[in-house]
């Protein structure tokens, strides 16, 4: 049965899936826009919206948990130096999704995940 189990698996085993995650929010926080599958960006949408309520605290804290989640130093400082000052007065919704069609090879929903600016 299907009780409690919240999010999508994305076809991938807990570490696959954990890996694929950190590796999209890394990018998503370094390019502020990147192109995946709707699903991904599904998927990574609420992990980002997160990181970014955590930088907007610019603790000792704040930067240790991004650090264990996030894969390079550049992105960890963007998100405190950066992105946290400018979301400091928005309550929440950091990102968009804009779906751009199908992919020719396999018919894949495409969508961009990007920050508002």
């Amino acid at each position: 049965m299907k009780h409690n189990r919240v999010g999508k698996t994305l076809d991938r085993n807990a570490s696959a899936r954990r890996a694929l995650l950190r590796g999209l929010a890394t990018s998503v926080v370094l390019y502020e826009n990147v192109n995946t599958t709707l699903a991904k960006a599904k998927a990574v949408r609420p992990f980002v919206e997160r990181l970014i309520t955590k930088g907007k605290a610019k603790s000792l804290v704040a930067r240790r948990q991004l650090k264990a989640v996030l894969m390079s130093e550049s992105a960890v400082n963007k998100v405190l130096e950066e992105l946290g000052p400018r979301y400091a007065t928005r309550p929440g919704g950091y990102t968009r999704i804009i779906k751009l069609g199908t992919r020719k090879g396999d018919g894949a929903e495409i969508a961009q995940i990007q920050l508002v600016k």
